[in-house]
């Protein structure tokens, strides 16, 4: 479950840097236990971008905080140690966070609604959103095809910058951001400490920019969404009160992920809230649901599911010989998977295992991200998917396109690599105290409790939840499943908003339905800014 998938300049900008870098001490120059370790920088440009037929002059900053982990004190400075302590000469870790902001001219920050928006992984910088969906300027791609340089950047139509300033942020170790110090992986790289990270930089921002007044949003992507709850709660806890929230392909609790199902008996509830995703992989590719309308036919696949499906797996292996194969036959009508496999995996279909089998006789795979991409099966003999077929079509264009606009446009970057994707997941710490636990839990993560508590303590507080219905590894479904769960009274559920898109993951690369999607996020800030 990786969800790190996550030109030529076609406007003129009003203006080149107006503010000079600092940078960073050199890396031969050891810093004292004491010192800090990163200087911030800070680049200044000027733009302007066509939203909805209405020139919209930008300031764009690109630049970096310097956070610390939870409990360090800006009061006092890091005690020297002895001598002979071996790590006397290894100060404690810092991050330093790389964002780059948009700021409408002339707007008033009181009133100007300002959101900030970040892809997840773990261990994805943000590029996807900024150059696929709400930033300046964004990559062509063509859907469902493997693009190849030169990649073309354009004037986004669909910037949000037409609603909100923007502030797109790189978690630490991805992008431009660095981490240093003592245990810097134990530091930064887990839920907590990424929450930890992700809610100083919000207060930061807020002090050094004068936006504490402003209309405040958080919009996460993948697992930028158990981010963007977990900080939800972070934030109120500082004081600071969000007027809303947007998911895209939320996963907010990882109890849900359709993983090996030999390896976690009797947890069954992934398989049941998957199967309508799997359904509309199969029906996109011919293989189910034969002259229906996705709409009508994904319904009948989620009563399917939660009922005479789900009652089937809890049966286990009480589960009669023949009400096994009358199952595998109607799971047969709805995957298009052969009803021999679906009886040696037990009715259990792990999401690698659908996109592996499903176009098997054609020697193709589908996407993870979007299950309408294919492409060439690696292994015809390995049990799953062994890449993502829309990772590898699109990877490239946005990196490259980044690389080229944040460069040669907003004047960053020069001398650093800029990290598109951070190997953490295997490492990453998954442990999260959730509020009201005495310390943190060793289960799969579950940031609902953290969501449920912020939405009670702030009963102004509202949720989009947005997605696509090919999305394989947050599957729509469960997300539905998750927030029908959370534990709010009814009167706060009608907080939460839904909105899912006949696409993958990454809803914006889909251009037709990138422009629905700004209209639906757009008009949801409008609705809940507090502005007249």
């Amino acid at each position: 479950m990786k969800f790190i998938a996550a030109a030529t300049l076609a406007f003129a900008l009003a203006g080149c840097a107006s503010a000079q870098s600092k940078e960073v001490r050199p890396a031969t120059e050891k810093p004292a236990p004491d010192e800090p370790m990163f200087t911030p920088t800070e680049v200044e440009s000027l733009g302007s971008v066509m939203v909805g037929g209405v020139a919209i002059p930008y300031r764009a900053v690109a630049g970096t905080l310097i956070v610390h982990p939870r409990g360090w004190d800006d009061t006092v400075a890091i005690e020297r140690k002895r001598e002979k302590d071996a790590a006397a000469e290894v100060p404690a870790s810092e991050a330093s966070m790389f964002y780059t902001a948009y700021f409408k001219e002339g707007a008033p920050a009181e009133t100007r609604p300002i959101t900030f928006l970040f892809n997840g992984g773990p261990g994805s910088p943000t590029l996807w959103l900024h150059m696929g969906a709400y930033g300046p300027q964004r990559v062509e791609t063509p859907d469902l095809a493997h693009g190849s340089a030169p990649y073309r950047t354009v004037p986004n139509e669909h910037s949000l910058l037409d609603v909100s300033d923007l502030v797109f942020i790189d978690a630490p170790g991805t992008g431009f951001s660095r981490v240093a110090g003592k245990d810097k992986e134990k530091a930064w790289f887990g839920v907590d400490q990424d929450i930890h990270a992700f809610t100083v930089f919000v207060r930061d921002f807020l002090s050094k920019y004068g936006r504490w007044k402003s209309p405040k949003y958080l919009y996460g992507e993948s697992y930028g969404t158990m981010r963007a709850a977990g900080m939800t709660l972070a934030l109120q806890r500082q004081d600071i009160d969000l007027n809303g929230v947007i998911l895209l392909s939320d996963i907010l609790n990882w109890d849900l992920v359709p993983d090996d199902p030999q390896v976690n008996p009797g947890v069954d509830l992934p398989y049941i809230v998957s199967l309508p995703t799997y359904a509309a992989t199969a029906w996109y590719h011919k293989r189910a649901g034969a002259g229906r309308e996705l709409a009508p036919f994904l319904k009948e696949v989620e009563a399917f599911a939660t009922g005479d499906y789900a009652l089937a797996l809890l049966k286990g292996n009480n589960l009669s010989d023949a009400e096994r194969q009358a199952m595998a036959a109607r799971l047969q009508g709805y995957t298009g998977l052969p009803v021999d496999y679906l009886l040696k995996t037990n009715l259990r279909i792990e999401y690698g295992a659908l996109q592996k089998e499903l176009l098997a006789d054609k020697g193709e795979t589908t996407g993870t991200l979007d299950t309408r991409f294919t492409g060439a099966t690696l292994d015809p003999l390995s049990k799953t998917a062994s890449y993502d077929p829309q990772g590898s079509a699109i990877g490239a264009a946005y990196i490259a396109a980044f690389n080229d606009y944040v460069r040669g446009i907003l004047g960053y970057g020069a001398g650093k690599h800029y990290e598109g994707g951070l190997d953490v997941y295997g490492s990453w710490d998954y442990k999260h105290q959730p509020p009201g636990a005495g310390h943190p839990l060793i289960a799969l993560p579950n940031v609902l409790p953290d969501l449920a508590v912020a939405m009670k303590q702030n009963p102004k507080l509202k949720l989009l939840v947005t997605g696509g219905y090919f999305d394989i590894s947050t599957p729509y479904f469960a997300g539905r499943y998750e927030l029908a769960h959370l534990p709010v009274p009814t009167e706060l559920q009608a907080n939460i908003a839904y909105k899912y898109y006949p696409s993958g993951h990454m809803v914006y690369v889909n251009p037709a339905l990138l422009g629905e999607m700004h209209s639906d996020v757009a008009a949801f800030i409008h609705a809940t800014d507090g502005i007249d």
